[in-house]
């Protein structure tokens, strides 16, 4: 892959009295700033949201000149799958400058996913199955179990994520926990307590692109985006808002992300310097880690207990605070990862930045039901 992200920009996430429409709009103009451009030099962009409304219609605001825009809805790897359309535009040479855009704001509570829309009847909803909490907590007793893992991993895991978080002046939770707060808070689904799920939230996130031939030329650093990888779920996963389980289970869809991303950037797990790893819930990311290849799954307690995933560790890992200290609006939360690895990256991380000037940076976004998007990053 030919293409390096040139800007970027955020709005903050949390709650705010303003539309999902509008953080995608400020997001969009930081980014472009940040790339020292203007709506005028886009040739081509892509954009999405769950609920905050349509991507293209941030035309209105951005300037009406004709710019080729497509909305695109994936889950939670929307942000993702905004990213690889804008940087297929460069790669087939159908654009110079690209950008992909997210945004969301959703109401207070869990989503209110409908059955229907997921091709299943209504008793699943009426059984409560589309509660994704549940589900969360079915899959995660089942990996402890099989892999004799110790529930409190989990605890550390969120007070890792809340530490990174109240250092993040974008992040939605600034308030750390201790590891016996998080265990010890209420018990929604067994083993997951209150504290060790994100929740729906509000922001905006978005990316400029150009090919890396062209970034090389420009005053200012860039990050080389090696590769972006998108893969949907086999026969025999264990996926969210599925009514069955095979007899065998077989590898998720993001272990086959991950590997075409590895070896579409032509280095592996061990060659990265810093993580996002999508921590829906505490359970995500302690599966995640090995899934994606960072260990063998079952030794994740190695990695956590030793502070090799902590921001002066050997592989720090939402190093912003992931979806636990950010929540998740839908349609911005993979390219907020994408965003956090390029700036530490580009070293601009401010009082979270990752030491030892990191080179290597990995994303890694899972949506229901069943689909991932991996990227590698280096500079």
């Amino acid at each position: 892959m030919s293409v390096s992200i040139i800007g970027v920009g955020l709005h903050p996430f949390g709650r705010f009295p303003i539309s999902g429409r509008e953080m995608g709009l400020i997001a969009a103009r930081n980014a472009l700033a940040d790339a020292g451009l203007t709506w005028d030099d886009v040739d081509f962009a892509a954009g999405g949201s769950r609920d905050g409304g349509h991507a293209d219609a941030l035309v209105s605001e951005l300037g009406l000149k004709g710019t080729p825009f497509m909305s695109v809805y994936n889950g939670c790897a929307t942000g993702g799958s905004a990213l690889l359309a804008a940087t297929y535009a460069i790669e087939s040479g159908h654009a110079d400058i690209a950008m992909a855009i997210g945004f969301d704001k959703h109401d207070r509570g869990a989503f209110a996913s409908s059955a229907a829309e997921y091709g299943l009847q209504d008793w699943y909803a009426e059984a409560g199955m589309m509660v994704t909490t549940q589900f969360f907590a079915l899959k995660l007793q089942r990996y402890l179990h099989d892999h004799d893992l110790d529930p409190r991993l989990l605890s550390e895991l969120i007070a890792k994520s809340l530490r990174n978080g109240a250092l993040n002046p974008n992040a939605w939770r600034r308030n750390p926990l201790s590891v016996d707060e998080i265990a010890e808070g209420t018990m929604v689904n067994d083993p997951l307590t209150k504290y060790m799920f994100c929740s729906p939230s509000e922001g905006g996130a978005a990316i400029v692109l150009t090919s890396t031939e062209k970034a090389k030329q420009l005053p200012y650093p860039s990050v080389e985006l090696r590769s972006v990888e998108f893969r949907t779920r086999k026969f025999g996963t264990f996926e969210v808002f599925s009514p069955w389980l095979a007899e065998d289970i077989t590898q998720g869809a993001t272990v086959h992300a991950a590997k075409a991303a590895f070896e579409s950037a032509g280095i592996g797990p061990e060659d990265i310097d810093v993580a996002q790893l999508q921590d829906t819930e505490a359970g995500a990311e302690l599966m995640h880690l090995a899934e994606c290849g960072f260990c063998e799954h079952g030794e994740q307690g190695d990695l956590i207990m030793s502070g090799a995933l902590e921001i002066g560790g050997k592989l720090p890992v939402n190093t912003d605070g992931g979806c636990i200290a950010n929540g998740e609006p839908i349609g911005a939360s993979g390219l907020r990862q994408v965003i956090e690895c390029a700036v530490q990256l580009q070293g601009r991380a401010g009082d979270r930045q990752v030491p030892g000037d990191p080179r290597t940076a990995f994303t890694q976004v899972y949506g229901a039901p069943g689909l991932s998007t991996c990227t590698v990053l280096a500079r």
